[in-house]
């Protein structure tokens, strides 16, 4: 019987039985690689041994967290770091990985963990510059340079750190895997080997991933499924603050986020990241417009910035900074349909300030609230935040934890809100509460029509 053949794409993952020089999954030239056949399991004479079973009553102690004494990471991972944990960063090239991870591994150090760093990307003394740089030389850390993942975990075994940071997964390589770095068979072989010797030495590792255009860590989706904790890097070259974005934690909150600005001397933490993203707001600015939100635990308040122009296309332009493009299309569809507002030949610029990514369904009225003050030319008063999110009916929902947005709110001086009907603000102290129940009422009451 012939030897079955398997071939993957490394941009995409996607399995094919025959070699190929496009990936008719994603259409990426020349990624297609062979494979190990995968094994055929045990046979049926072999018996495996029986596992222990426990009931859901049983209580366990909460694990022991290590703090780094860098507040926002702390926050990120859940209260720490937790022992054996496996932890996956991603992020674009350049935006910042290496430097927020050796800040960190170089405070950990100094908190009395034993921590090592392995890069696989740049020499031992590329890393020593750049610890120069940000003042960490004479930091604890241990310091290799390989991507023979056999050589890394032996100098593992043999050091036994507290932590291990690996830099990157996409250039070690395994040499019983037969295949180039990078490659998905090579990826996914590493992350099982890393991941199970965390666990079985009870070392924490963390390890850096590439993303590719599309946003998402490179190599098999498994590698998320594998790994503890899954943390992303955002941020705009453009701009000085770096979120860190926690989107999977087996130990913590997942959707949590810390905030840094990047310096001449690395990254510095944002204790309030709604004073720094409203600290350049230009008062009573048509277009603009403020939304209470929530990123995980934390409530923050970011602006909204719309400019609506002539067009002189057969299709208007729509360009959308830090929110997703088919969530402006909804809107204004929505004011188009419900609340007779038309959009057509008419350019939409939309922009969250400061760099920042918005996805919460309860910055749908902010978005509306700036395209329609940038349509009129009226300003919103700028003492005012907005938070609902808007159905397919016009309607308005109300979101969760609006009591602690109003919060936030009334601390940065805000005096009024508008929000949906039927939320649940209760009292929030010095703060003028304007309840709609719909779009129309909204757009008749703000800007006198509808």
């Amino acid at each position: 019987m012939a030897k079955q053949r398997n071939f993957s794409c490394t941009a995409c993952g996607n399995v094919t039985p025959r070699w190929a020089g496009k990936c008719d999954a994603c259409g990426a030239w020349n990624t297609i690689v062979e494979e190990a056949a995968l094994s055929s399991g045990p046979r049926p004479t072999q018996k495996g041994r029986t596992i222990p079973i426990s009931d859901l009553a049983t209580e366990d102690t909460p694990p022991p967290r290590a703090s780094s004494g860098i507040g926002e990471l702390d926050r990120v991972l859940g209260g720490g770091l937790v022992p054996a944990s496996a932890i996956l960063v991603g992020g674009d090239p350049g935006i910042g990985k290496s430097t927020l991870l050796l800040q960190a591994v170089a405070s950990f150090a100094r908190n009395g963990l034993k921590c090592l760093y392995i890069s696989g990307e740049e020499a031992a003394a590329q890393v020593r510059m750049r610890a120069q740089r940000l003042g960490l030389q004479n930091a604890p850390v241990g310091l290799g340079a390989e991507t023979n993942l056999r050589d890394i975990l032996t100098t593992l075994d043999a050091e036994r750190p507290a932590l291990a940071i690996i830099d990157s997964i996409q250039t070690m390589w395994l040499d019983n895997v037969e295949s180039a770095p990078g490659s998905v068979s090579q990826v996914r072989a590493a992350a099982h080997e890393l991941v199970t010797f965390a666990k079985r030495k009870g070392v924490a590792v963390v390890i850096v991933g590439h993303v590719t255009k599309e946003g998402a860590i490179a190599g098999p989706r498994v590698l998320e499924h594998m790994v503890d904790t899954v943390l992303y890097f955002e941020g705009e070259r453009g701009h000085q603050f770096r979120i860190l974005r926690a989107v999977k934690n087996r130990f913590g909150p997942a959707d949590e986020i810390g905030v840094f600005e990047m310096t001449g001397d690395g990254l510095s933490e944002v204790l309030n990241p709604s004073a720094l993203f409203l600290s350049d707001r230009e008062s009573a600015t048509p277009g603009s417009a403020v939304f209470a939100g929530i990123e995980g635990t934390r409530p923050v308040l970011t602006e909204v910035q719309a400019l609506v122009a002539p067009s002189n296309l057969g299709t208007p332009r729509r360009t959308v900074v830090g929110i997703d493009s088919g969530r402006l299309s909804t809107i204004l569809a929505v004011l188009e349909a419900r609340c007779g507002i038309p959009f057509t030949g008419l350019d939409v610029f939309l922009n969250v300030a400061g760099g920042m990514r918005v996805s919460e369904p309860g910055a749908d009225l902010a978005i509306a609230a700036a395209l329609l003050s940038a349509r009129e030319d009226v300003a919103i008063p700028p003492d005012m935040v907005l938070f609902g999110e808007i159905s397919l009916s016009g309607a308005l929902r109300p979101v969760g934890q609006t009591e602690n947005r109003l919060k936030e709110a009334a601390k940065l001086g805000f005096s009024q809100a508008v929000l949906p009907s039927r939320s649940k603000a209760g009292l929030a102290e010095g703060m003028r509460l304007r309840e709609m129940a719909d779009l129309t009422a909204f757009v008749g009451e703000m800007f006198g029509a509808g």
